[in-house]
């Protein structure tokens, strides 16, 4: 998830530079979108992961 927010994040700041406004924003929101949710994923999983180690030992 991390790797399509780097692709939408570049192609947001190539069609910055190229003048596609309107693209731009659009492919920088949804790179932050899936930035945001790929690291509330990894805590939720971090999380999930150290009570089941709990349980577990």
């Amino acid at each position: 998830m991390i790797k399509w927010a780097i692709i939408f994040a570049v192609i947001g700041l190539i069609a910055g530079v190229l003048g596609f406004g309107g693209m731009a924003g659009a492919a920088m929101g949804i790179a932050k979108f899936l930035f945001i949710a790929a690291i509330v994923i990894a805590v939720v999983l971090f999380l999930l992961g150290m009570t089941v180690y709990k349980k577990v030992r």
